[in-house]
C-alpha cells in the first residue's frame, strides 16, 4: 500500500514527507494505523546524527497510538479495531528477560530491531524498489505501519490517542522511573533534574508513590511551573553562575541529599549532579537521559562507598504490554494528568516544527496527528 512518511534521508538534515510503499503484514506481525505520534527528543537524537547506531535512510517516529487494521498469520494478542500504543521496548513475556522478574528488556527481537528490519530479517518499507529501514521497530511518523504484535500495548478504546501516544516513550519512562524501577516509598524526598516530559512523568510518579517532597530542577522557570502542577514541592532555577542545584538541595536535606533522585536531561554533568544529590546511606539515582555519542559519566568512588546507588531505567522500567494499559486507565480515571503534557499539535508536514519547538524549549511534548 502506499503511505505518507517522514524519511531521514541524512544526518543533521530535515525529515522529508515523501510517498513510501508498505507491505502487509507477515505472520506475527501487524498493520497499525497511526492516529497521533509524538515528537520525543530520541527521534531529534538519531536525526542530527549524535545517536552512534543510527543509520539512514530510515522513517523516524516511535511515541505513537493507533488501532489495529489488519494482522498477519498466528496473531493473537491483538485483532483488527483494536486500539493500541506502539512499544519500542516490546514485551513477549518468554524470553528469559520477560520471565526474570528483573529487566522490562525483553530479548525476542532485540537484534533485528537493532538493525531497522523486523523480526525475519526483512523490513517492510520501501521507495520504488529501494528498501527503507525501520526505526527502534516502530516508524510512527507515518500514515501506517507494521510491528510485531509483542511491540503493542492494547489499550482502552476510550483514550484519545492523540493524548495516551505520550506513554509510547516519555511520560511513561518518567512515570515508570518513579513507580517500577526506582519504586519510590511514601514519604521520601525526590529530586528531578530536567523538566520536560520525561522529567515531569518522574515527578507525577514521585507524587502518585507518596513522596513527601519533591524538589524539581531546570534551566527553566516556566517549566518548573509545569513541575509544580505535577506535584513539585519545591522549585530550583538552574544555570546562574552562583546556582548550585547540588548544595541547594544537601541544603535542603540537612545536608543527606534527596532518598531517590532522577536524571531527566542527557547531560553527563547534570547526571553527575543528580548522583552527589542522592542521600547518603541510601539514595538511588535513576539516570534517564541519553547522552551523545563517546560520552562518558565520571563518578567519584566515594559517592558510591557511602551507600549511593546508580541504575538506569531503559523506558522507565515499564513492561509495555503489561504497565501501558494500567496507565491509560489511570488516565481515564482521573489519576493522572497527560492532557497537561500536551503543548502543540502539528501535522505530518510540520513535523521539523515540532523538532524546531523541542529545541526551542518551547512547550513540553509537540504531537502529530493524522
Amino acid at each position: 500500500m502506499k503511505i505518507r512518511a517522514a524519511v531521514l534521508e541524512e544526518f543533521g538534515q530535515p525529515l522529508q514527507v515523501q510517498e513510501l510503499d508498505l507491505e502487509g503484514p507477515k505472520a506475527g506481525e501487524v498493520l497499525v494505523k497511526i492516529e497521533a505520534c509524538g515528537v520525543c527528543h530520541t527521534d531529534l537524537y538519531t536525526a542530527s546524527g549524535a545517536d552512534p547506531s543510527g543509520y539512514v535512510p530510515t522513517v523516524l517516529g516511535h511515541e505513537g497510538a493507533g488501532f489495529v487494521e489488519a494482522v498477519g498469520e498466528g496473531v493473537t494478542l491483538v485483532r483488527p479495531g483494536d486500539h493500541v500504543i506502539t512499544l519500542f521496548s516490546p514485551e513477549c513475556g518468554v524470553c528469559i528477560h520477560c520471565t526474570s522478574g528483573k529487566t522490562n528488556l525483553c530479548m525476542a527481537i532485540r537484534e533485528t530491531q537493532g538493525q531497522g528490519v523486523m523480526p525475519d530479517g526483512t523490513p517492510r518499507l520501501s521507495r520504488d524498489g529501494e528498501p527503507i529501514r525501520h526505526f527502534m521497530g516502530t516508524s510512527t511518523f507515518a500514515e501506517y505501519t507494521v510491528m510485531p504484535e509483542i511491540a503493542l500495548a492494547k489499550i482502552n478504546k476510550e483514550a484519545e490517542s492523540d493524548v495516551v501516544c505520550t506513554l509510547a516513550c516519555g511520560a511513561a519512562t518518567g512515570l515508570g522511573a518513579a513507580m517500577y524501577r526506582a519504586q519510590v516509598e511514601p514519604g521520601s524526598t525526590c529530586a528531578v533534574f530536567g523538566t520536560g516530559l520525561v522529567g515531569l512523568g518522574a515527578v507525577a510518579g514521585c507524587k502518585i508513590q507518596g513522596a513527601e517532597r519533591i524538589i524539581a530542577v531546570d534551566l527553566s522557570a516556566d517549566r518548573l511551573e509545569v513541575a509544580k502542577h505535577y506535584g513539585a514541592t519545591d522549585l530550583i532555577v538552574a544555570g546562574g553562575g552562583d546556582v548550585d542545584p547540588v548544595q541547594q538541595i544537601l541544603d535542603m536535606t540537612d545536608g543527606f541529599g534527596a532518598d531517590y533522585t532522577f536524571e531527566a536531561t542527557g547531560l553527563v554533568g547534570v547526571m553527575a549532579q543528580a548522583v552527589e544529590a542522592a542521600r547518603m546511606g541510601w539514595g538511588v539515582c535513576t539516570v534517564l537521559g541519553v547522552a551523545g555519542k563517546g560520552e562518558t559519566l565520571a563518578i567519584v568512588p566515594r559517592f558510591l562507598i557511602t551507600g549511593r546507588t546508580v541504575i538506569g531505567g531503559s523506558f522507565g522500567g515499564t513492561r509495555g504490554r503489561t504497565n501501558v494499559p494500567q496507565l491509560v486507565d489511570m488516565y481515564l480515571e482521573g489519576n493522572l494528568d497527560l492532557d497537561g503534557f500536551i503543548s502543540h499539535r502539528i501535522t505530518l508536514d510540520e513535523v521539523n516544527k515540532g523538532f524546531e519547538l523541542m529545541e526551542a524549549q518551547d512547550g513540553i511534548r509537540s504531537v502529530i496527528t493524522f
